[in-house]
């Protein structure tokens, strides 16, 4: 006789074994087995399921495709199901639109959700979050994280430390960090996620103090700290290029293995970059067991700020052939590289090469093709760039082109790009000092002088230089001609008897980029206790012989202090790294490496970081000195 139509519903056993067989194609995710056995089920009648024993199957099919990165087949899956859905298939949806990139698909779908009936849980509540907390600001909600905070408030899981976690994880990344400390502050039990959700929220909005005396709480209550929370840590010693609480904490990952994970290592391989010791981070990345697309695009990153061109090509070229597909981070370090080392073309190639990936240039990518552009003289190109971008140029990318104008003394060019970057509402006082110091290198001093008055009429105020010194136990901060350190009678001693061996050697100070037009005596005074040499007088005073100087500064660098160092490199045979918000200078006997500080936005944040919040480097330091890791 012939089978009837349509098939019968397959006895329950294998209902069973099919959903079972669909659970291990899932954790394997054997995207084509799974396939052939989605057309099995079709062909044999068990889907679309019309038998409650075919739900799992349903269920399970569901989910194997959200684990295999295709939501839409999830949701086809979903439609298979018998109806109503189950509140299990309701949240097995929304987990597949919010682990594969669709914010507001699985927002809407948890919307829609409630709309039937569906009561929120403790399994649907953390997709919705994390589809909240990974929405674009422009089409988020305004009121959504609280308006799913309130929802869950009022559901029996208020309490649970998987559902409060999710929503606190959600606020921090959202910006609402008052709420998420409140939140945090108020639950009654708290886990691993739910300490490091507040710590890298910390960490993101530049609060490094704040993110590091959680930290410290995190590890007087013995919190088993995971990766994701060493990872932050270190992000906070790199942003602030504090390189001996970097290396304590590298030391605790190491007792405790975190450091065989991709986001601790590419963590490290930019902390050890980023305060100038690039031969560590490489060792970090050469014997990380496990490498992500993020600890590459860190390796070439390290490559790039350090000038390394041929090593950061060949990185590119080891990632292609290990599988890995370039993003956008992967070209914006490739075109720093090439701008360090002039390669013009190579970087107009690197920079078609995104088109031909997918990858649509961003802001910053311009900014360091122009960057590229007027690091070579090649002024009106670069500003023709800037004119073709398809969105508007943000303040950095004319700032970009404002600092060729300076290095080329271009006092025209430096005009227009100062009232284009003034005209995006930007009032960094940068701007106005480059203006005001490019006019005073081409003698129109009295251009410099408007330049200066037009900064003080809009409020604008000049922000402060800042250098800092990590050594001996302690972190010390100077501004320029400061005299508050307890031995600035020996720095500056110091600094005098140098500076007269320094003058027999040939130096001459360059006074050309100071903007007030005063005597040649007075532009020497101004300039020879900048913030930087006084805190490299105190280097000299307390690093033992043989070991670098480390300074940092947040500004950027004068010309004439690094000509000063250079000779002072070479009468004192120190090696000096300093790093200020744009590049690393290496000096030793008088000979300059200049390692170009990768990332436009980066060292801009930094640079506003530190001038911002000068005594976060010492209360750090101390919070850290406390926990003897």
């Amino acid at each position: 006789m012939p089978p009837p139509w349509p098939p019968a519903a397959p006895p329950p056993a294998c209902a069973r074994s099919l959903a079972d067989l669909l659970v291990a194609l899932s954790a394997a995710r054997a995207l084509p087995k799974g396939q052939q056995l989605h057309g099995h089920l079709l062909k044999a009648g068990h889907l679309p399921a019309t038998a409650s024993s075919h739900a799992p199957i349903a269920h399970h099919l569901l989910t194997f495709y959200a684990r295999c990165a295709l939501p839409g087949d999830s949701l086809c899956a979903f439609l298979d199901l018998p109806a109503p859905p189950s509140p299990a298939a309701w949240s097995s949806l929304i987990s597949s639109f919010s682990q594969n990139g669709l914010p507001a698909a699985a927002f809407d779908a948890f919307r829609r959700m409630l709309a039937a009936g569906v009561p929120a849980t403790d399994r649907n509540i953390p997709s919705a979050a994390k589809a909240v907390a990974a929405a674009e600001d422009s089409s988020r909600p305004p009121l959504a994280p609280h308006a799913l905070h309130g929802l869950s408030a009022k559901t029996p899981f208020a309490g649970d430390v998987f559902v409060g976690s999710s929503v606190l994880d959600m606020y921090a990344k959202c910006g609402h960090l008052a709420d998420a400390r409140r939140l945090f502050d108020e639950m009654p039990e708290r886990n691993v996620v739910s300490w490091s959700a507040l710590i890298c929220g910390y960490a993101d909005a530049g609060m490094h103090s704040a993110a590091m005396e959680i930290f410290r709480l995190a590890l007087e209550e013995a919190v088993p700290v995971n990766d994701f929370t060493v990872s932050c840590i270190l992000r906070v010693c790199a942003a602030a290029t504090l390189f001996e609480l970097g290396a304590q904490v590298h030391a605790r990952s190491i007792k405790t293995a975190l450091n065989a994970s991709p986001f601790v290592g590419s963590s490290l391989v930019s902390l050890y970059s980023k305060c100038g010791l690039v031969e560590c981070a490489y060792q970090v990345f050469g014997e990380a067991p496990e490498r992500n697309l993020g600890i590459w695009n860190a390796g070439l990153n390290a490559s790039a700020q350090h000038g390394h061109t041929t090593a950061a090509f060949q990185r590119f070229m080891d990632m292609q052939n290990a599988g890995f597909r370039p993003n956008s981070i992967t070209f914006l370090s490739l075109i720093t590289a090439c701008s360090h080392a002039g390669l013009v073309d190579e970087g107009k190639r690197y920079f078609s090469l995104m088109k031909e990936y997918r990858i649509e240039p961003q802001a910053e990518h311009y900014a360091a093709m122009v960057d590229l552009l007027g690091r070579v003289g090649r002024i009106s190109e670069a500003l023709g760039l800037i004119e073709s971008m398809p969105m508007e140029p943000p303040e950095y990318v004319w700032g970009a082109l404002l600092m060729a104008c300076r290095m080329f003394k271009d006092a025209d060019a430096a005009a227009i790009a100062a009232k284009r970057l003034f005209e995006t509402g930007s009032r960094s006082s940068g701007a106005h000092m480059l203006l005001s110091s490019t006019y005073a290198a081409a003698g129109r001093h009295m251009d410099a002088a408007l330049a200066r008055k037009a900064m003080r009429d809009a409020g604008v105020r000049k922000e402060t230089g800042l250098s800092w010194l990590e050594a001996a136990g302690e972190v010390h901060t100077f501004v320029s001609n400061c005299r508050r350190h307890p031995r600035s009678n020996e720095i500056y001693n110091v600094l005098e008897k140098v500076g007269e061996k320094m003058e027999a050697a040939g130096y001459v100070a360059d006074t050309s980029a100071v903007v007030k037009d005063v005597d040649k005596d007075e532009k020497q005074a101004t300039m020879r206790y900048h913030s930087e040499r006084l805190a490299i007088g105190l280097g000299l005073l307390i690093v033992p012989e043989g070991v670098p100087i480390r300074v940092m500064k947040n500004l950027r660098v004068c010309d004439d202090c690094h000509n000063a160092v250079k000779y002072l490199s070479k009468c004192t045979g120190r090696i000096v790294i300093l790093r200020d918000n744009r590049r690393f200078h290496r000096f030793e006997d008088g000979e300059i490496d200049l390692y170009r500080f990768s990332g436009w936005m980066d060292g801009c944040q930094v640079g506003r970081l530190i001038g911002r919040e000068e005594n976060d480097r010492e209360l750090i330091f101390y919070m850290l000195m406390e926990l003897q890791i």
